[in-house]
């Protein structure tokens, strides 16, 4: 099957009118029901945005991928959408989107299609054809560009096979480098096969063997054998799922998102030849179905990194939604009125303003069982998630607070990785009983006591803690704020900046009764002046930078106004020795004048659409504007003109 059978001329989209990635998904879906080629819009859309969550389709360099694999799906079809304006899609690389495939695959898509989908996700890794698509104005351009591209593929095929053959002849003349892959997302029917092609391309640039295997919808294919991971200098998984790991026992093996494998061939590439990636030791217990998440091809460090953001971020929407609520309730009051004598009782003292905490409360409760629990669930995977959320809500109980929970989390997991150890000699009949009785009966007893003995020290910390965010003011809240604030503009969502971050959201429940987090205000006030200062210097100083920096510094304000730090990225990792001191500045200086002047706020996230929720908002919103006027000043004056 050719990939013009699947990309129908009806589905075209030759001038999408969206502007942002939700309404351009309601816009290609409602186009694949209006030609009849699903039968069901929410299903469809339910799956796309089940993907979505997982990591974003949106690819870079201005293309994006959505797809979905369902019985809404009456034939395989892929939509092309094409948008004059961009779309801001949240593609990996911060930039607009321009070329859509959404690929629509019947639940019960046979090879011939999968093939064909796969192909079309390889033809996407060639910028000469994205160049065609880009000019293209009609569906039969769209075609036609497609029938070039496959009939060139398939001399290139015929070709490289002859090579291969060749250089097959000539091993034992020639030592050439060689590697082995694994490629893997989700769904797998896009992601998977670019990668892999990547992957492959980068290797021919460099002189390089490799051999990829592909875990996708239509199973395994090029299967890597014995012979090829003994002989291969280095392994790389580029996957988004798991992937078959104790093969590679004793291998050096690089482990990264499955968008690496398509955005940063050469990197993976040279850390899989060069020995610098680690030596991974396989599960020896890998028959226990309920084995531990943790990679043992992560360094410690690595390793509690991971464990630790995958708690925060399944604590964050609770964070998030019930602070918001609670802040609510607390302008609600104010705006209704409360008595001198009852200001004690302010987000609660109305009814209206009582619903909205109690809502909120409800939330927002769950904010440290929840933290725990999926720590432990990442180090010892569903097992841990009981005894996890059992040492949240101790470490809660007992006022360990936030880094309680924290601490909680990782002996609830570590507890479940010990009990494996010391049950793993029982019969493989007890399985099964293993994991609803043993484990979380005899976590929860040994966890729980530990947590009385750790809430103990964990308690004076937080008080002491809570204490001391309690009456910030003056020089301390000065320097604390600067310092956090600068933090969030060192590594632009890394681990320093998550540092800052995960502690500013932990202040938020010791400050409900006060209004809010200083600390908070000024850990997203320092978040947001990076992108807004690249917008800054990009409007003053335009030939310090390229045509394509220009154009993207547009769609930093909007980055920056949200709070989304990362925005800034690509300009950082262009010029880090000019631009990451710039950020720094300009965020410390905002983070200082926010600390010192005693704002506050409750919503851990926002940007600028939760500065109702801050006690000062239109001081907030004039010092996030001079951190950004300094940063884009001194980025600008810093940086060499653009040579032509």
């Amino acid at each position: 099957m050719r990939i013009n059978d699947l990309l129908i001329k009806d589905a075209m989209i030759m001038d999408l009118k969206a502007t942002d990635k939700s309404s351009a998904i309601d816009e290609m879906v409602q186009r694949l029901y209006d030609v009849g080629r699903i039968t069901n819009i929410d299903q469809y859309k339910k799956d796309i945005w089940a993907r979505e969550k997982q990591t974003t389709t949106g690819l870079g360099d201005g293309i994006a991928m959505p797809h979905a694999k369902n019985n809404a799906v009456k034939e395989a079809t892929v939509l092309f959408a094409k948008s004059k304006k961009g779309v801001d899609y949240e593609s990996l690389d911060g930039q607009p989107a321009y070329l859509f495939f959404m690929i629509a695959a019947p639940e019960g898509a046979d090879d011939t299609h999968l093939q064909a989908l796969a192909a079309l996700s390889r033809q996407l890794v060639n910028q000469e054809f994205v160049e065609k698509l880009k000019k293209a104005e009609t569906p039969e351009q769209v075609q036609e560009a497609f029938s070039q591209a496959e009939a060139q593929k398939a001399e290139e095929e015929k070709s490289e096979a002859t090579t291969q053959t060749t250089q097959a002849a000539e091993t034992s003349t020639k030592d050439r480098p060689f590697v082995v892959a694994v490629t893997a997302c989700p769904t797998g029917i896009a992601h998977t096969y670019m990668a892999e092609d990547s992957l492959k391309q980068k290797a021919k640039e460099l002189d390089i063997d490799i051999k990829v295997e592909t875990n996708g919808s239509d199973g395994t294919k090029n299967r890597l054998t014995t012979s090829d991971i003994d002989r291969a200098a280095g392994v790389i998984i580029a996957a988004d799922k798991n992937v078959e790991m104790n093969r590679f026992d004793g291998k050096h093996l690089i482990s990264r998102p499955v968008s690496d494998g398509i955005r940063k061939p050469e990197e993976l590439i040279n850390k899989a030849i060069d020995n610098s990636a680690p030596v991974f030791h396989g599960n020896k217990n890998a028959g226990d179905s309920s084995e531990g998440s943790e990679s043992s091809s992560d360094s410690i460090g690595q390793s509690i990194y991971k464990n630790l953001m995958n708690g925060v971020s399944h604590m964050l929407p609770f964070v998030v939604a019930g602070g918001i609520m609670i802040a609510l309730s607390f302008m609600i009051d104010q705006f209704m009125g409360v008595p001198q004598d009852s200001l004690d009782q302010l987000g609660s003292y109305n009814q209206a303003a009582a619903y909205f905490g109690q809502i909120g409360h409800a939330a927002f409760d769950f904010m440290l069982p929840i933290l725990a629990g999926f720590i432990a669930m990442s180090i010892s995977d569903r097992p841990g998630l009981i005894v996890g959320f059992a040492a949240g809500a101790l470490a809660n109980q007992g006022g360990a607070g936030f880094l309680g929970a924290l601490i909680g989390g990782f002996i609830a997991g570590y507890v479940i990785e010990l009990l494996r150890k010391l049950l793993k000699g029982l019969p493989k009949s007890m399985d099964g009983i293993k994991t609803i009785l043993f484990y979380p009966f005899l976590g929860l007893l040994i966890t729980g006591f530990l947590m009385l003995l750790v809430n103990v020290p964990m308690k004076i910390i937080n008080d002491a803690l809570n204490n001391f965010l309690n009456g910030l003011s003056g020089t301390n809240a000065v320097l604390l704020g600067a310092l956090l604030a600068g933090m969030m503009a060192i590594d632009l969502g890394g681990p320093v900046n998550k540092a800052a971050y995960v502690f500013a959201t932990g202040t938020i429940a010791a400050t409900v009764a006060e209004g809010g987090s200083i600390v908070m205000a000024a850990v997203m006030a320092g978040g947001m002046v990076p992108p807004l200062g690249i917008f800054v210097a990009t409007r003053l100083f335009k030939n310090k930078f390229t045509k394509q920096e220009n154009e993207a510094g547009l769609t930093n304000i909007v980055m920056g106004l949200s709070f989304v730090t990362e925005g800034a990225i690509p300009f950082a990792a262009s010029d880090p020795l000019r631009a990451i001191p710039s950020f720094v500045i300009g965020s410390v200086v905002t983070g200082g004048l926010v600390g010192g002047f005693g704002i506050r706020l409750m919503a851990p996230h926002g940007g600028i659409f939760v500065a109702l929720l801050l006690s000062r908002p239109i001081l907030y919103l004039l010092f996030v504007l001079i951190g950004a006027i300094i940063t884009g000043i001194v980025l600008g004056l810093l940086k060499k003109p653009v040579q032509e």
